[in-house]
C-alpha cells in the first residue's frame, strides 16, 4: 500500500536521493526545504527520476519555532495521516552559530525544533503502531550540557555542539518510545560516518564516502519490516546493525531530564512569540 512520507531537509544530499527512491517505489513524498528555488529544483529532480509515486513541496525555515509550526499546519491542511516522518534536516557549521534568541543553532535545528517540536505538532497524523519517526543521529555523540542546550552557556567547539545535539536526539527518541508505547515507533539512525554530503564537505573539507550508504538505510528505516517493532532502538549504519548508543541514552533519569529541558526551551519560545 502506498505510504505518505515527510523528509525534512530534502533539497539535496541523503534526503533528496532518498526521496527519489521512495517515489520510484510508488509512495508520496513530502519534500521540505527553506530555499524556494532549491525546493523547486529538488521537486523537478524527483519527478524526473520517476513518475511512479507523487511529490509535494513545503517551504519552511526549521531554525525557527514559527517555521516549524507553519510547516506542520500546512501539512495538516492537506493530510489526515502520515506514515513516516524522517527528521533529516541538520546543521553542523553555520555563518552564525548563535540564533537571535541566544541559542546554539545545532541544538535548535538538530534537536529542539526540527525533530522534537515538529514531531510533536504532527503526532496527530502519525497514528498507530505502524507509523514511524526516523531521527537522524550520528556516530558523533557527546554528553549533553543542558545549560548549553538552554542557551545559558556557549560551546566554542563546533563538533562538540554537533555531537551533543545528536546524542540529544538519540536520547529523545528513546524517551518518546517509552512514552508512546502504542505508536508511532521512534528510531534513531546513524546513517553512516563521513558520507559525501554537503555537511561533510563544508565541515571537514573532504569528499566523503558513498552517499548511497546513507540513502539505503533511510529507505530501510522508513519501509522495511526490520524496523517495524524496534521503537526506542538505535541503528548504527557504520556497524550495519542495531547497537548501543552512548551510555547516557540508556539512562532513564538523564533522558527525562533532557526532555524537561527541551520542553522548557519550547515553552519559552512560545511565550515570546
Amino acid at each position: 500500500m502506498p505510504k505518505t512520507i515527510l523528509i525534512t531537509g530534502s533539497t539535496d544530499g541523503i534526503g533528496l536521493q532518498a526521496a527519489q527512491k521512495i517515489v520510484a517505489l510508488g509512495h508520496t513524498v513530502l519534500l521540505h526545504g527553506r530555499n524556494k528555488a532549491k525546493l523547486a529544483e529538488a521537486e523537478q529532480q524527483v519527478k524526473d527520476f520517476s513518475d511512479q509515486g507523487s511529490v509535494e513541496t513545503y517551504l519552511a525555515d526549521l531554525a525557527t519555532m514559527s517555521g516549524a509550526m507553519d510547516l506542520a499546519n500546512d501539512i495538516k491542511q492537506k493530510h489526515r495521516h502520515l506514515d513516516v516522518l524522517i527528521n533529516n534536516a541538520g546543521v553542523f557549521r553555520a555563518p552564525c552559530s548563535i540564533t537571535e534568541e541566544g541559542f546554539d543553532i545545532r541544538f535548535m535545528v538538530n534537536t529542539i525544533i526540527a525533530p522534537c517540536f515538529l514531531t510533536k505538532q504532527l503526532l496527530s497524523l502519525l497514528l498507530g503502531h505502524s507509523a514511524r519517526v526516523v531521527n537522524l543521529s550520528s556516530a558523533a555523540q557527546a554528553p549533553i550540557n543542558l545549560q548549553a542546550l538552554q542557551g545559558k552557556v556557549t560551546l566554542a567547539d563546533e563538533l562538540e555542539a554537533y555531537a551533543q545535539s545528536k546524542l540529544a536526539i538519540t536520547m529523545w527518541s528513546k524517551q518518546m518510545a517509552d512514552e508512546f508505547a502504542d505508536g508511532p515507533g521512534f528510531i534513531a539512525v546513524n546513517p553512516g560516518s563521513l558520507l559525501a554530503t554537503k555537511m561533510v564537505k563544508q565541515g571537514f573539507g573532504m569528499p566523503g564516502k558513498d552517499i548511497q550508504i546513507g540513502v539505503d538505510i533511510l529507505l530501510q528505516a522508513a519501509l522495511s519490516d526490520t524496523f517495524s517493532d524496534v521503537s526506542g532502538n538505535y541503528f548504527d549504519n557504520d556497524l550495519g546493525q542495531f547497537a548501543s548508543p552512548h551510555q547516557d541514552a540508556l539512562d532513564a533519569e538523564k533522558n527525562q531530564a533532557l526532555v524537561m529541558a527541551l520542553e522548557q526551551v519550547v515553552a519559552e519560545h512560545i511565550s515570546l512569540s
